[in-house]
């Protein structure tokens, strides 16, 4: 994608928010566009780990819940002021993440997934029973400030600007994120998920760089994680349970994680079904299983996946372009045996 193609499509999808908040009048519609989005923040995070890494995580609610307690608790104590203290959040998060990391990823496939399960459990547990820190199982409440970023909580909390803060947000962490990807960190990072030993091989060290992927993720979950507490004004250790990973995961499945925008598309689709099957379906939850499974089996790289082939930018090189390719590759290798 050129910058020029990505700046087109930043303008329509700036656009397209624009619209929305202008036009849908109804404020229920708009809370519920606006945790759809808050969602497609934390299915993005989930997401770049898969796409990135190849890992796939049961416990990234973690993150997610954790950064609207810290932020709760520092503003609840009247430690620092409010955008301080959602810096101070992410950079936490981000660097607990890393630490966590550089022993986690070590480990392959299900046990990486069962360890972050663990993890997220145990920090579960802990915010569940820690009644005199946060509240315990009842949660607690977020004591924001009047003013936020020089607007006042009247105008941020209003339905239409709510939702344009949270799809501004999304739209900045995309272009963030397919700019970092496009470079050599994007490169590094796709190697030593394709080839671990051969990335290894050529003297490139492969557990920073997944480390590093595995607290990019965990900071954007936390930026989802602090839009969700800034909506509600509440946090409780559900935010923190697996279950909220899972419901994530499966908008990754669902949307696909081999471009940026297919967990964003996977999330709406989710929220879709449940707020309007939910109206007509009491277990829309088996629907959307069926809906998943046939992704699953029929489209595995998801619904994004989908319709790249639809647009015809999912197709593949030709035959005999590929098989010059290996024939130059194997003649280039031959020479130099020579």
């Amino acid at each position: 994608m050129t910058f020029q193609r990505m700046g087109m499509y930043t303008l329509v999808a700036l656009a397209v928010g624009v619209l929305a908040s202008a036009l849908i009048t109804s404020g229920t519609v708009l809370s519920l566009l606006t945790q759809a989005v808050i969602y497609a923040i934390f299915a993005l995070g989930i997401g770049v780990l898969l796409r990135q890494n190849g890992l796939v995580s049961f416990g990234h609610a973690l993150y997610f819940g954790a950064a609207g307690y810290i932020v709760g608790l520092l503003l609840n104590m009247r430690l620092m002021p409010a955008e301080l203290a959602i810096l101070v959040a992410l950079l936490c998060l981000t660097a607990f993440a890393f630490l966590i990391g550089l022993v986690i990823v070590r480990v392959p496939g299900i046990a990486f997934g069962m360890l972050t399960l663990a993890i997220g459990q145990m920090f579960f547990l802990s915010a569940s029973r820690s009644r005199g820190v946060t509240g315990g199982a009842d949660g607690m409440s977020i004591d924001w400030p009047s003013t936020l970023f020089g607007f006042t909580q009247s105008q941020i909390l209003h339905p239409a600007n709510l939702f344009l803060v949270c799809w501004v947000t999304l739209i900045v962490l995309m272009i963030l994120l397919t700019l970092l990807l496009r470079g050599r960190f994007g490169v590094i990072t796709e190697a030593v998920r394709d080839n671990e030993e051969r990335a290894r091989f050529i003297g490139i060290s492969t557990v920073l760089p997944r480390a590093a992927v595995y607290a990019l993720s965990a900071a954007i979950t936390g930026v989802g994680g602090i839009l969700a507490a800034l909506n509600t004004g509440f946090i409780s250790p559900e935010s923190l349970h697996w279950s909220l990973s899972g419901m994530a995961l499966m908008m990754v499945v669902v949307g696909g994680f081999k471009v940026l925008w297919g967990p964003v598309l996977g999330a709406v689709v989710y929220f879709l079904f449940k707020d309007v099957l939910g109206e007509f379906a009491t277990h829309w939850m088996a629907i959307f299983g069926i809906a998943l499974i046939t992704v699953i089996v029929f489209a595995p790289s998801g619904m994004a996946g989908v319709l790249q082939r639809l647009m015809g930018q999912g197709k593949k090189k030709p035959l005999r372009a590929a098989g010059g390719e290996e024939a130059a590759a194997g003649a280039g290798y031959q020479a130099q045996a020579q």
